[in-house]
């Protein structure tokens, strides 16, 4: 295991955990003593990965120097020979799996998200496509034991979205969401469209890391919120009052109009935890564009311009641009099923994140 990081700087974090945890006045701080429990056990999964390495390369140590001594028996020596090609398979994977927990994990990724999706080119034929879109993530995250909430929705005359916005939460709900701004395209033919020709239309994406009022500062007087009422299909339980309400930031000029709820404070508080998001997505874009050359490499830059995957109905086929990846499934992925596509994404990302950490390490 000459290519593994040194194991010595994990074990020795690991004692000092220990001992922190072992302080009578650590659960003082419940936060924080939940986020080193968190990195306790991540480390105690490195030293355990790190210990079935090592057995495993002593394993084939041993069946390469019994194959080395041609006085062996010959039916032991073929099943020596038999052993090896495995055990090197093993290992490879168990040093696989060691190094992508070596990789420090992102503080962001156990944050929940706020997740828009708007349709983009393609009229009628997007809207629908991005109500789709919601189907498939709302679907997904029932089965992933994630908890939604509405934040937000424009829907169109013809039984789409213009926009949607629902928030996630849960388990590394950033972690599996991340990879999935960016624009989405479809290929089939409309239920408009009488000559049956195939059209393209598609939707943007993004994924904003939900922001606690110490990420984001804003300022009272930066603030315009207008209370107006609520219109629009779908809405005749808020119609009644003025519930809905308008905040615009004046420094960004960034608008949220929130009309969900009946209630004016509910919709302001839910309004205030997109413009958090948007203003902290804003200033998170702003750092990534000084390391545009590092982002290049990466599976996902997040932009929700950058087209990341196709979903063509007529052959069931979704293939993601990024990583190359083409499958015949989409009926199943249109159900939530996204679970193959999100791992593939991850494990490239993953393959990345290896590479960078060897080459430090040498």
């Amino acid at each position: 295991m000459e290519h593994i990081p040194p194991i010595e700087n994990f074990r020795r974090r690991y004692d000092e955990l220990v001992e922190q945890m072992s302080d009578p006045s650590f659960y003082g701080n419940r936060q924080r003593a939940a986020e080193i429990s968190r990195e306790r056990r991540r480390l105690e999964q490195v030293l355990d990965a790190h210990g079935k390495c090592q057995k495993l390369q002593n394993n084939l140590r041993e069946v390469e120097n019994f194959l080395a001594d041609e006085a062996q028996d010959e039916e032991l020596t073929a099943l020596a020979r038999e052993e090896l090609p495995q055990l090197r398979e093993k290992l490879e994977r168990a040093e696989f799996f060691l190094l992508g927990l070596m990789i420090p994990e992102e503080a962001a990724d156990s944050k929940n998200i706020i997740v828009e999706i708007r349709a983009g080119t393609g009229g009628d034929e997007a809207s629908i496509f991005a109500g789709d879109l919601y189907r498939m993530y709302l679907r997904f995250c029932e089965s992933s034991g994630f908890a939604t909430e509405s934040l937000g929705a424009h829907v169109s005359e013809c039984g789409g979205y213009k926009e949607v916005v629902f928030s996630v939460s849960g388990e590394n709900v950033r972690k599996t969401f991340k990879y999935e701004s960016g624009v989405h395209r479809v290929q089939r033919v409309p239920v408009t469209e009488a000559n049956g020709r195939i059209h393209t239309s598609a939707a943007t994406v993004a994924v904003l890391q939900e922001a606690e009022e110490v990420d984001v500062y804003i300022a009272p007087e930066e603030l315009a919120i207008t209370v107006c009422r609520a219109s629009g299909p779908g809405g005749q339980g808020v119609n009644t009052t003025d519930s809905a309400v308008q905040i615009l930031h004046k420094p960004s000029g960034m608008i949220v109009i929130c009309a969900d709820e009946r209630s004016q404070q509910k919709n302001r508080v839910k309004a205030m935890k997109v413009l958090r998001a948007r203003l902290l997505e804003k200033k998170q874009t702003e750092e990534r564009e000084k390391y545009a050359s590092d982002r290049r490499s990466q599976v996902g830059s997040g932009d929700r311009s950058e087209r990341i995957r196709t979903y063509n109905f007529p052959q069931s086929r979704l293939t993601d641009h990024r990583i190359g990846l083409t499958l015949y499934s989409l009926p199943q992925i249109m159900e939530g099923n996204l679970g193959e596509v999100i791992g593939a994404l991850q494990n490239a990302a993953l393959k990345t994140q290896i590479s960078a950490l060897l080459q430090a390490s040498h």
